[in-house]
Protein backbone atom coordinates (compact mmCIF):
# COMPACT_ATOMS: atom_id res chain seq x y z
CA UNK A 1 0.00 0.00 0.00
CA UNK A 2 1.71 4.02 -0.56
CA UNK A 3 -0.21 6.84 0.87
CA UNK A 4 -0.98 9.55 -1.50
CA UNK A 5 0.51 13.01 -0.24
CA UNK A 6 0.66 15.38 -3.44
CA UNK A 7 -1.08 15.62 -6.50
CA UNK A 8 -0.43 16.98 -9.99
CA UNK A 9 -3.98 17.82 -11.22
CA UNK A 10 -5.01 19.29 -14.67
CA UNK A 11 -8.17 18.10 -16.33
CA UNK A 12 -9.92 19.64 -19.34
CA UNK A 13 -13.35 18.14 -18.46
CA UNK A 14 -13.99 19.13 -14.72
CA UNK A 15 -17.40 17.11 -14.12
CA UNK A 16 -17.44 15.24 -11.35
CA UNK A 17 -13.65 16.36 -10.15
CA UNK A 18 -15.29 18.00 -6.80
CA UNK A 19 -15.44 14.46 -5.60
CA UNK A 20 -12.70 13.57 -5.85
CA UNK A 21 -10.72 16.69 -4.98
CA UNK A 22 -12.61 16.77 -1.89
CA UNK A 23 -11.82 13.70 -0.78
CA UNK A 24 -8.02 13.82 -1.79
CA UNK A 25 -8.31 17.19 0.80
CA UNK A 26 -9.64 15.72 3.43
CA UNK A 27 -6.49 13.63 3.47
CA UNK A 28 -4.24 16.26 3.84
CA UNK A 29 -3.28 15.73 0.03
CA UNK A 30 -0.77 18.50 -1.24
CA UNK A 31 -2.42 20.18 -4.64
CA UNK A 32 -0.15 21.10 -7.57
CA UNK A 33 -1.74 22.53 -10.80
CA UNK A 34 -2.40 25.24 -13.79
CA UNK A 35 -4.74 27.54 -15.15
CA UNK A 36 -8.80 26.67 -14.96
CA UNK A 37 -7.96 23.70 -12.92
CA UNK A 38 -6.08 25.24 -10.33
CA UNK A 39 -9.10 27.70 -10.24
CA UNK A 40 -11.20 25.14 -10.22
CA UNK A 41 -9.43 23.42 -7.13
CA UNK A 42 -9.24 26.83 -5.57
CA UNK A 43 -12.83 28.14 -5.61
CA UNK A 44 -13.72 24.79 -3.71
CA UNK A 45 -11.75 26.41 -0.74
CA UNK A 46 -8.34 24.32 -0.93
CA UNK A 47 -4.61 26.07 -1.33
CA UNK A 48 -3.09 25.03 -4.67
CA UNK A 49 1.07 25.28 -5.50
CA UNK A 50 0.85 26.75 -9.22
CA UNK A 51 3.22 24.62 -11.23
CA UNK A 52 4.86 27.70 -12.57
CA UNK A 53 5.78 27.94 -8.90
CA UNK A 54 7.39 24.88 -8.71
CA UNK A 55 9.24 24.98 -12.51
CA UNK A 56 9.56 28.80 -11.97
CA UNK A 57 8.86 28.92 -15.45
CA UNK A 58 5.56 30.71 -16.76
CA UNK A 59 3.11 28.62 -18.83
CA UNK A 60 4.72 29.95 -22.89
CA UNK A 61 3.68 29.72 -25.98
CA UNK A 62 0.16 29.92 -25.83
CA UNK A 63 -0.49 27.43 -23.41
CA UNK A 64 1.43 25.22 -25.51
CA UNK A 65 4.37 25.11 -22.29
CA UNK A 66 3.77 24.57 -19.36
CA UNK A 67 4.28 21.00 -17.30
CA UNK A 68 7.11 19.79 -19.45
CA UNK A 69 9.93 20.53 -17.10
CA UNK A 70 12.19 18.14 -14.80
CA UNK A 71 10.79 19.59 -11.92
CA UNK A 72 7.38 17.93 -12.67
CA UNK A 73 8.91 15.04 -14.89
CA UNK A 74 11.07 14.51 -12.06
CA UNK A 75 8.89 14.05 -9.21
CA UNK A 76 6.46 11.65 -11.51
CA UNK A 77 9.20 9.33 -12.67
CA UNK A 78 11.50 9.17 -9.59
CA UNK A 79 11.84 5.34 -8.35
CA UNK A 80 11.21 5.69 -4.23
CA UNK A 81 12.95 2.77 -3.81
CA UNK A 82 15.87 3.78 -5.65
CA UNK A 83 18.84 6.03 -3.17
CA UNK A 84 19.96 7.95 -6.44
CA UNK A 85 16.40 8.70 -7.25
CA UNK A 86 15.68 10.04 -4.10
CA UNK A 87 18.92 12.29 -3.70
CA UNK A 88 18.73 13.62 -6.81
CA UNK A 89 15.02 15.02 -5.94
CA UNK A 90 16.79 16.59 -3.18
CA UNK A 91 19.31 18.03 -4.64
CA UNK A 92 17.22 19.58 -7.09
CA UNK A 93 14.38 20.43 -4.79
CA UNK A 94 11.71 18.18 -6.80
CA UNK A 95 8.77 17.05 -4.85
CA UNK A 96 7.58 13.54 -5.26
CA UNK A 97 4.23 13.36 -7.22
CA UNK A 98 2.29 10.63 -5.97
CA UNK A 99 -0.90 10.97 -7.97
CA UNK A 100 -1.38 12.67 -11.71
CA UNK A 101 -4.95 13.53 -12.72
CA UNK A 102 -4.67 14.32 -16.38
CA UNK A 103 -6.71 14.22 -19.30
CA UNK A 104 -6.39 14.73 -23.23
CA UNK A 105 -7.78 17.81 -25.22
CA UNK A 106 -10.63 16.93 -27.43
CA UNK A 107 -9.15 15.89 -30.41
CA UNK A 108 -11.39 13.34 -31.05
CA UNK A 109 -14.69 15.20 -30.62
CA UNK A 110 -12.99 18.03 -32.60
CA UNK A 111 -12.44 16.50 -35.72
CA UNK A 112 -16.20 15.24 -35.90
CA UNK A 113 -17.04 19.03 -36.21
CA UNK A 114 -14.64 19.86 -38.55
CA UNK A 115 -16.64 18.54 -41.68
CA UNK A 116 -13.97 19.53 -44.17
CA UNK A 117 -10.39 19.16 -44.89
CA UNK A 118 -9.35 22.15 -46.81
CA UNK A 119 -6.75 21.28 -48.99
CA UNK A 120 -5.73 18.40 -47.05
CA UNK A 121 -4.32 20.58 -44.75
CA UNK A 122 -5.25 20.40 -40.91
CA UNK A 123 -7.07 23.36 -39.23
CA UNK A 124 -5.92 25.54 -36.74
CA UNK A 125 -8.59 24.44 -34.72
CA UNK A 126 -7.30 20.58 -34.68
CA UNK A 127 -3.56 21.38 -34.16
CA UNK A 128 -3.94 22.79 -31.10
CA UNK A 129 -5.76 20.03 -29.86
CA UNK A 130 -3.00 17.18 -30.37
CA UNK A 131 -2.16 17.60 -26.69
CA UNK A 132 1.73 17.27 -25.71
CA UNK A 133 1.90 17.87 -22.15
CA UNK A 134 -0.97 15.70 -21.07
CA UNK A 135 0.00 12.95 -23.49
CA UNK A 136 3.26 13.30 -21.64
CA UNK A 137 2.18 13.34 -17.93
CA UNK A 138 0.06 10.22 -18.61
CA UNK A 139 2.70 8.07 -20.06
CA UNK A 140 5.19 8.91 -17.51
CA UNK A 141 3.02 8.70 -14.49
CA UNK A 142 1.61 4.93 -16.32
CA UNK A 143 5.02 3.88 -16.61
CA UNK A 144 6.09 4.36 -12.99
CA UNK A 145 2.91 2.90 -11.41
CA UNK A 146 4.81 1.22 -8.65
CA UNK A 147 5.30 4.33 -7.00
CA UNK A 148 2.70 6.75 -8.85
CA UNK A 149 -1.59 7.03 -9.74
CA UNK A 150 -2.25 7.85 -12.81
CA UNK A 151 -5.79 8.89 -13.26
CA UNK A 152 -6.42 9.54 -17.29
CA UNK A 153 -10.36 9.73 -17.77
CA UNK A 154 -13.20 11.59 -16.14
CA UNK A 155 -14.94 8.51 -15.44
CA UNK A 156 -12.05 7.76 -12.79
CA UNK A 157 -12.04 10.12 -10.73
CA UNK A 158 -15.21 8.77 -8.43
CA UNK A 159 -13.33 5.60 -8.27
CA UNK A 160 -10.29 6.64 -7.23
CA UNK A 161 -12.22 8.64 -4.60
CA UNK A 162 -14.18 5.65 -3.46
CA UNK A 163 -10.99 3.52 -2.84
CA UNK A 164 -9.16 6.31 -1.54
CA UNK A 165 -12.22 6.90 1.31
CA UNK A 166 -11.41 3.03 1.71
CA UNK A 167 -8.11 2.62 2.31
CA UNK A 168 -7.92 5.47 4.03
CA UNK A 169 -5.39 7.24 1.57
CA UNK A 170 -3.63 4.75 -0.02
CA UNK A 171 -3.74 2.63 -3.33
CA UNK A 172 -2.58 -0.65 -3.77
CA UNK A 173 -0.02 -1.99 -6.67
CA UNK A 174 -2.37 -3.66 -8.60
CA UNK A 175 -4.89 -0.61 -8.40
CA UNK A 176 -2.00 1.33 -9.72
CA UNK A 177 -1.32 -1.33 -12.08
CA UNK A 178 -4.79 -1.76 -13.22
CA UNK A 179 -4.88 2.77 -14.19
CA UNK A 180 -1.86 2.52 -15.65
CA UNK A 181 -3.00 -0.11 -18.24
CA UNK A 182 -5.71 2.18 -18.57
CA UNK A 183 -3.84 4.87 -19.38
CA UNK A 184 -1.91 3.18 -21.95
CA UNK A 185 -4.94 2.34 -23.65
CA UNK A 186 -5.56 6.38 -23.71
CA UNK A 187 -2.54 7.39 -25.42
CA UNK A 188 -2.83 4.88 -27.88
CA UNK A 189 -6.23 5.67 -29.17
CA UNK A 190 -5.56 9.04 -29.24
CA UNK A 191 -2.40 8.69 -30.94
CA UNK A 192 -4.14 6.68 -33.51
CA UNK A 193 -6.86 9.11 -33.89
CA UNK A 194 -4.62 11.46 -34.83
CA UNK A 195 -2.10 9.28 -37.46
CA UNK A 196 -6.21 8.52 -38.87
CA UNK A 197 -6.80 12.02 -39.36
CA UNK A 198 -3.26 12.40 -40.62
CA UNK A 199 -3.85 9.97 -43.46
CA UNK A 200 -7.70 11.08 -44.38
CA UNK A 201 -6.00 12.55 -47.98
CA UNK A 202 -3.17 9.90 -48.65
CA UNK A 203 -2.82 5.90 -49.23
CA UNK A 204 -2.39 4.66 -45.71
CA UNK A 205 1.06 3.12 -45.40
CA UNK A 206 -0.14 1.43 -42.48
CA UNK A 207 -3.15 0.20 -40.21
CA UNK A 208 -4.47 1.82 -36.92
CA UNK A 209 -7.26 1.35 -35.64
CA UNK A 210 -8.63 1.86 -32.22
CA UNK A 211 -11.76 1.63 -30.07
CA UNK A 212 -11.76 2.32 -25.94
CA UNK A 213 -14.94 1.42 -25.29
CA UNK A 214 -16.15 -2.89 -25.43
CA UNK A 215 -18.10 -5.58 -23.17
CA UNK A 216 -17.61 -9.27 -23.25
CA UNK A 217 -20.58 -11.05 -25.31
CA UNK A 218 -21.80 -14.32 -24.23
CA UNK A 219 -20.02 -16.00 -26.79
CA UNK A 220 -18.93 -15.44 -30.58
CA UNK A 221 -20.42 -16.96 -33.40
CA UNK A 222 -20.59 -20.46 -31.63
CA UNK A 223 -20.74 -21.24 -27.84
CA UNK A 224 -17.05 -22.58 -28.14
CA UNK A 225 -15.52 -19.43 -29.41
CA UNK A 226 -14.85 -16.23 -27.01
CA UNK A 227 -16.25 -12.83 -28.36
CA UNK A 228 -15.92 -9.30 -27.56
CA UNK A 229 -17.47 -6.19 -29.03
CA UNK A 230 -15.31 -2.83 -29.38
CA UNK A 231 -17.49 0.40 -29.89
CA UNK A 232 -20.52 1.53 -28.19
CA UNK A 233 -23.96 0.50 -28.92
CA UNK A 234 -25.34 2.46 -27.67
CA UNK A 235 -24.42 5.87 -30.46
CA UNK A 236 -26.52 3.84 -32.70
CA UNK A 237 -29.76 2.23 -30.60
CA UNK A 238 -32.11 3.22 -27.78
CA UNK A 239 -31.99 -0.24 -26.60
CA UNK A 240 -35.99 -0.50 -25.19
CA UNK A 241 -36.24 -4.35 -24.68
CA UNK A 242 -34.45 -7.81 -24.70
CA UNK A 243 -31.61 -9.50 -23.40
CA UNK A 244 -28.04 -8.37 -24.08
CA UNK A 245 -27.37 -8.58 -27.40
CA UNK A 246 -25.12 -11.41 -28.77
CA UNK A 247 -22.12 -11.86 -31.27
CA UNK A 248 -24.54 -12.77 -33.94
CA UNK A 249 -26.88 -10.11 -33.33
CA UNK A 250 -24.74 -7.53 -33.36
CA UNK A 251 -23.56 -9.43 -37.17
CA UNK A 252 -27.18 -9.16 -38.50
CA UNK A 253 -27.72 -5.85 -37.33
CA UNK A 254 -24.86 -4.51 -39.00
CA UNK A 255 -26.27 -5.90 -42.07
CA UNK A 256 -29.74 -4.54 -41.65
CA UNK A 257 -29.10 -0.90 -41.09
CA UNK A 258 -26.55 -0.99 -44.00
CA UNK A 259 -29.91 -2.28 -46.34
CA UNK A 260 -32.16 -0.08 -44.61
CA UNK A 261 -29.87 2.71 -45.34
CA UNK A 262 -30.56 2.41 -49.29
CA UNK A 263 -34.25 3.34 -48.89
CA UNK A 264 -36.13 6.71 -48.68
CA UNK A 265 -39.69 5.40 -49.16
CA UNK A 266 -41.44 3.15 -46.16
CA UNK A 267 -39.62 0.04 -46.35
CA UNK A 268 -39.29 -2.35 -44.47
CA UNK A 269 -37.18 -5.58 -44.40
CA UNK A 270 -36.30 -9.32 -42.81
CA UNK A 271 -32.52 -10.76 -42.18
CA UNK A 272 -31.57 -14.08 -41.53
CA UNK A 273 -27.77 -14.72 -41.64
CA UNK A 274 -27.35 -11.09 -42.70
CA UNK A 275 -29.33 -11.84 -45.86
CA UNK A 276 -32.53 -10.11 -46.51
CA UNK A 277 -35.07 -13.05 -47.48
CA UNK A 278 -38.24 -9.75 -47.38
CA UNK A 279 -38.19 -6.50 -48.30
CA UNK A 280 -40.99 -4.23 -49.30
CA UNK A 281 -41.34 -0.55 -50.06
CA UNK A 282 -45.40 0.67 -49.61
CA UNK A 283 -47.55 3.67 -48.65
CA UNK A 284 -47.75 2.54 -45.34
CA UNK A 285 -45.62 0.58 -42.58
CA UNK A 286 -48.24 -2.21 -42.24
CA UNK A 287 -48.51 -2.84 -45.58
CA UNK A 288 -44.76 -2.59 -46.19
CA UNK A 289 -44.45 -5.38 -43.76
CA UNK A 290 -46.88 -7.50 -44.50
CA UNK A 291 -45.61 -7.56 -48.31
CA UNK A 292 -42.03 -8.29 -46.83
CA UNK A 293 -43.13 -10.90 -44.52
CA UNK A 294 -45.05 -12.98 -47.49
CA UNK A 295 -41.49 -13.22 -49.60
CA UNK A 296 -40.38 -15.71 -47.23
CA UNK A 297 -43.02 -16.60 -43.97
CA UNK A 298 -40.59 -19.57 -42.92
CA UNK A 299 -37.04 -17.94 -43.20
CA UNK A 300 -38.46 -14.91 -41.17
CA UNK A 301 -39.07 -17.07 -38.14
CA UNK A 302 -35.96 -16.01 -35.52
CA UNK A 303 -35.04 -13.52 -37.84
CA UNK A 304 -33.83 -9.68 -37.46
CA UNK A 305 -36.57 -6.72 -38.42
CA UNK A 306 -35.72 -3.83 -39.79
CA UNK A 307 -38.00 -0.27 -41.16
CA UNK A 308 -37.45 2.94 -42.05
CA UNK A 309 -40.85 4.17 -40.46
CA UNK A 310 -42.14 4.73 -36.78
CA UNK A 311 -44.23 1.03 -35.60
CA UNK A 312 -47.40 1.82 -35.23
CA UNK A 313 -50.04 -0.58 -32.91
CA UNK A 314 -51.41 -2.08 -35.98
CA UNK A 315 -47.75 -3.14 -37.35
CA UNK A 316 -46.87 -4.06 -33.74
CA UNK A 317 -50.05 -6.40 -33.51
CA UNK A 318 -49.11 -8.63 -36.86
CA UNK A 319 -45.34 -8.46 -35.86
CA UNK A 320 -46.18 -9.76 -32.22
CA UNK A 321 -47.31 -13.30 -33.82
CA UNK A 322 -44.28 -14.07 -35.19
CA UNK A 323 -40.94 -15.11 -33.33
CA UNK A 324 -38.20 -12.82 -33.95
CA UNK A 325 -35.00 -11.97 -32.35
CA UNK A 326 -34.32 -8.72 -33.03
CA UNK A 327 -36.55 -5.20 -34.24
CA UNK A 328 -35.02 -2.01 -35.20
CA UNK A 329 -36.83 1.22 -35.71
CA UNK A 330 -36.49 5.08 -35.68
CA UNK A 331 -39.36 4.94 -33.42
CA UNK A 332 -42.40 3.38 -31.45
CA UNK A 333 -45.75 4.29 -30.38
CA UNK A 334 -46.54 3.81 -26.84
CA UNK A 335 -49.16 1.62 -28.00
CA UNK A 336 -47.15 -0.79 -30.09
CA UNK A 337 -44.30 -0.66 -27.86
CA UNK A 338 -46.35 -2.24 -24.87
CA UNK A 339 -47.80 -4.87 -27.49
CA UNK A 340 -43.85 -5.80 -28.35
CA UNK A 341 -42.24 -5.60 -24.52
CA UNK A 342 -44.14 -8.71 -23.44
CA UNK A 343 -42.07 -10.91 -23.99
CA UNK A 344 -38.66 -9.84 -22.06
CA UNK A 345 -36.11 -11.46 -24.61
CA UNK A 346 -37.69 -9.50 -27.55
CA UNK A 347 -34.66 -7.39 -28.61
CA UNK A 348 -36.11 -3.81 -30.00
CA UNK A 349 -33.67 -1.62 -30.91
CA UNK A 350 -34.69 2.62 -31.33
CA UNK A 351 -32.07 3.84 -34.23
CA UNK A 352 -30.28 6.97 -34.00
CA UNK A 353 -28.82 9.12 -36.46
CA UNK A 354 -25.40 8.32 -36.94
CA UNK A 355 -22.76 8.44 -39.79
CA UNK A 356 -21.68 5.23 -41.02
CA UNK A 357 -17.85 4.82 -40.84
CA UNK A 358 -16.13 5.10 -44.60
CA UNK A 359 -13.97 2.14 -44.28
CA UNK A 360 -14.82 -1.45 -43.81
CA UNK A 361 -11.90 -4.18 -42.38
CA UNK A 362 -11.34 -7.60 -41.87
CA UNK A 363 -8.46 -9.74 -40.30
CA UNK A 364 -7.29 -12.22 -42.48
CA UNK A 365 -4.24 -14.81 -42.81
CA UNK A 366 -1.44 -12.74 -41.11
CA UNK A 367 -2.95 -9.53 -41.40
CA UNK A 368 -6.05 -7.15 -42.62
CA UNK A 369 -7.90 -5.98 -45.27
CA UNK A 370 -9.50 -2.86 -45.91
CA UNK A 371 -11.40 -0.85 -48.37
CA UNK A 372 -14.23 1.68 -48.76
CA UNK A 373 -17.83 1.12 -47.72
CA UNK A 374 -20.06 0.45 -50.82
CA UNK A 375 -22.13 3.62 -51.00
CA UNK A 376 -22.84 3.65 -54.06
CA UNK A 377 -26.72 3.75 -55.25
CA UNK A 378 -27.32 3.39 -58.77
CA UNK A 379 -30.17 5.97 -59.92
CA UNK A 380 -32.39 6.44 -63.24
CA UNK A 381 -30.63 8.56 -65.09
CA UNK A 382 -27.27 6.32 -64.55
CA UNK A 383 -29.05 2.81 -66.45
CA UNK A 384 -28.01 2.22 -69.88
CA UNK A 385 -30.99 0.70 -71.83
CA UNK A 386 -29.20 -1.91 -74.30
CA UNK A 387 -32.29 -3.73 -75.77
CA UNK A 388 -34.43 -2.40 -78.36
CA UNK A 389 -37.42 -2.23 -75.88
CA UNK A 390 -37.14 0.30 -73.12
CA UNK A 391 -38.62 -0.40 -69.86
CA UNK A 392 -41.25 1.35 -68.25
CA UNK A 393 -41.69 3.74 -65.05
CA UNK A 394 -43.01 1.11 -63.26
CA UNK A 395 -39.94 -1.40 -64.66
CA UNK A 396 -37.11 1.27 -63.61
CA UNK A 397 -39.04 1.26 -60.00
CA UNK A 398 -38.63 -1.99 -59.43
CA UNK A 399 -35.11 -2.52 -61.37
CA UNK A 400 -33.44 0.03 -58.76
CA UNK A 401 -35.51 -1.40 -55.83
CA UNK A 402 -34.39 -5.36 -56.35
CA UNK A 403 -30.45 -3.96 -57.40
CA UNK A 404 -30.23 -2.41 -53.95
CA UNK A 405 -31.25 -5.81 -52.81
CA UNK A 406 -28.59 -7.40 -54.44
CA UNK A 407 -25.92 -5.20 -53.16
CA UNK A 408 -26.74 -6.26 -49.68
CA UNK A 409 -26.54 -10.18 -50.06
CA UNK A 410 -23.81 -12.71 -50.79
CA UNK A 411 -22.75 -13.16 -54.15
CA UNK A 412 -23.51 -14.95 -56.42
CA UNK A 413 -27.15 -13.60 -55.95
CA UNK A 414 -29.97 -12.89 -58.21
CA UNK A 415 -33.16 -11.07 -57.03
CA UNK A 416 -36.59 -11.60 -58.48
CA UNK A 417 -38.77 -8.11 -57.08
CA UNK A 418 -42.00 -7.13 -58.44
CA UNK A 419 -44.31 -3.84 -57.09
CA UNK A 420 -41.22 -3.28 -55.48
CA UNK A 421 -41.44 -6.30 -52.75
CA UNK A 422 -38.48 -9.07 -52.59
CA UNK A 423 -40.45 -11.80 -54.44
CA UNK A 424 -37.20 -13.89 -53.98
CA UNK A 425 -33.41 -14.24 -54.00
CA UNK A 426 -30.69 -16.81 -54.19
CA UNK A 427 -27.81 -15.97 -53.18
CA UNK A 428 -24.39 -17.47 -51.81
CA UNK A 429 -24.11 -19.84 -54.94
CA UNK A 430 -20.94 -21.13 -56.75
CA UNK A 431 -23.02 -20.16 -60.05
CA UNK A 432 -25.18 -17.51 -60.72
CA UNK A 433 -27.61 -19.71 -63.09
CA UNK A 434 -28.01 -22.20 -59.49
CA UNK A 435 -28.84 -18.76 -57.64
CA UNK A 436 -31.50 -17.89 -59.83
CA UNK A 437 -32.74 -21.40 -59.76
CA UNK A 438 -32.95 -21.31 -56.00
CA UNK A 439 -34.79 -18.14 -56.40
CA UNK A 440 -37.30 -19.40 -59.03
CA UNK A 441 -38.03 -22.03 -56.38
CA UNK A 442 -38.19 -20.42 -53.79
CA UNK A 443 -40.90 -17.87 -55.72
CA UNK A 444 -42.55 -20.91 -56.79
CA UNK A 445 -43.10 -22.24 -53.12
CA UNK A 446 -44.41 -19.18 -51.61
CA UNK A 447 -47.33 -19.28 -54.00
CA UNK A 448 -46.09 -16.23 -56.24
CA UNK A 449 -46.26 -15.90 -59.72
CA UNK A 450 -43.24 -14.06 -61.95
CA UNK A 451 -45.02 -12.90 -65.14
CA UNK A 452 -44.27 -9.43 -65.17
CA UNK A 453 -41.32 -9.96 -62.61
CA UNK A 454 -37.79 -8.52 -62.87
CA UNK A 455 -34.74 -9.55 -62.17
CA UNK A 456 -31.46 -8.14 -60.80
CA UNK A 457 -27.72 -9.53 -60.75
CA UNK A 458 -24.67 -8.24 -58.48
CA UNK A 459 -22.73 -8.93 -61.54
CA UNK A 460 -22.57 -9.98 -65.19
CA UNK A 461 -23.52 -12.31 -67.43
CA UNK A 462 -20.93 -14.19 -68.86
CA UNK A 463 -23.76 -16.50 -71.01
CA UNK A 464 -27.24 -15.91 -72.31
CA UNK A 465 -28.14 -18.54 -69.66
CA UNK A 466 -29.79 -16.95 -66.58
CA UNK A 467 -31.99 -14.64 -69.14
CA UNK A 468 -33.34 -17.30 -70.71
CA UNK A 469 -34.16 -19.40 -67.45
CA UNK A 470 -35.41 -15.83 -66.67
CA UNK A 471 -37.61 -15.46 -69.95
CA UNK A 472 -39.31 -19.20 -69.66
CA UNK A 473 -40.01 -18.43 -65.92
CA UNK A 474 -42.13 -14.79 -66.75
CA UNK A 475 -39.85 -12.35 -66.05
CA UNK A 476 -39.77 -9.05 -68.22
CA UNK A 477 -36.59 -7.28 -67.00
CA UNK A 478 -33.06 -7.47 -66.34
CA UNK A 479 -30.65 -5.70 -64.45
CA UNK A 480 -26.75 -5.84 -63.75
CA UNK A 481 -23.60 -4.46 -64.49
CA UNK A 482 -22.32 -5.55 -67.91
CA UNK A 483 -19.25 -5.71 -68.62
CA UNK A 484 -18.50 -9.48 -69.86
CA UNK A 485 -17.36 -9.97 -73.39
CA UNK A 486 -20.81 -11.45 -74.22
CA UNK A 487 -22.99 -9.37 -73.03
CA UNK A 488 -24.18 -8.75 -76.75
CA UNK A 489 -25.30 -12.68 -76.39
CA UNK A 490 -27.30 -11.99 -73.40
CA UNK A 491 -28.78 -8.66 -74.88
CA UNK A 492 -29.80 -10.28 -78.46
CA UNK A 493 -31.72 -12.82 -76.29
CA UNK A 494 -33.46 -10.29 -74.51
CA UNK A 495 -34.54 -8.73 -78.05
CA UNK A 496 -35.23 -11.77 -79.58
CA UNK A 497 -38.16 -12.47 -76.83
CA UNK A 498 -39.17 -9.04 -75.59
CA UNK A 499 -37.09 -8.42 -73.01
CA UNK A 500 -36.00 -5.18 -71.47
CA UNK A 501 -32.07 -5.00 -69.97
CA UNK A 502 -30.43 -1.79 -68.41
CA UNK A 503 -26.54 -2.28 -67.59
CA UNK A 504 -25.36 -0.23 -64.09
CA UNK A 505 -21.85 0.04 -65.09
CA UNK A 506 -21.19 -1.14 -61.36
CA UNK A 507 -20.61 -4.45 -59.57
CA UNK A 508 -21.71 -5.16 -56.08
CA UNK A 509 -19.79 -8.34 -55.16
CA UNK A 510 -20.20 -9.30 -51.40
CA UNK A 511 -18.01 -11.92 -50.39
Amino acid sequence: MKKIKSALISVYYKDGLDILIHTLAKQGVVFYSTGGTQAFIENLGYTVIPVEELTSYPSILGGRVKTLHPKVFGGILARRENADDLAQLKQYAIPELDLVVVDLYPFEETVKNQSTLFAGELTSEIIEKIDIGGISLIRAAAKNFSDTVIVSQKNQYGILAQFLEENDGNTTLSFRQEFAKQAFAVSSHYDTLIHRYFSLQQANETFKESYLQGETLRYGENPHQAGFYYGNINDVFDILNGKQLSYNNLVDIDAAVHLISEFSETTFAVLKHTNACGVASKPSVLEAWKAAFAADTISAFGGVLITNASIDIATAEEIDKLFFEVLIAPDFSAEALQILMKKKNRILLKQKLFNFPNKQFKSLLNGVITQDFDKKIESSDELKTVTTIAPTSQQVEDLLFANKIAKHLKSNTIVLARDKQLIAMGCGQTSRVDALQQAIHKATAFGFSLQGAVMASDAFFPFPDCVEIADKAGISAVIHPGGSIKDQDSIDYCNAHQMTMVLTGIRHFKH
